[in-house]
């Protein structure tokens, strides 16, 4: 993300406060009442935020992750393409071997 995005981000959160205050004072309450109520909405918003952002890391499901997942798949499709059917033969019998050696230890 970019300094300018962090910035943006930050003056919308500013101006959305400023915008729920004035909606709840147009609401009828007072100013003392429509800034307590702001608050709480925005700290309802925070937990729901971070809510999120701890589900996705505990799930691994961010982007990183992602990214990661598919730079290790991409890097071992193109090492299986550049093996020789020598090399794939090899690969395939010692894959065997090591399902028959996890069989006979269960």
């Amino acid at each position: 993300m970019r300094r300018i995005d962090v910035i943006g981000i930050g003056f919308g959160v500013f101006a959305a406060g400023g915008i729920i205050y004035l909606i709840l004072r147009l609401v009828g309450l007072n100013s003392l009442d429509a800034g307590l109520w702001s608050q709480v909405i925005f700290l309802a918003g925070l937990v729901g935020w971070v809510t999120t952002y701890l589900t996705r890391v505990l799930t691994k499901n961010m982007t990183y992750n992602q990214q990661l997942e598919e730079y290790e798949e991409a890097v071992l499709k193109k090492r299986l393409e550049e093996m020789t059917p020598e090399e794939l033969e090899a690969l395939q019998q010692e894959v065997e071997e090591e399902k028959r050696s996890k069989e006979k230890g269960k």
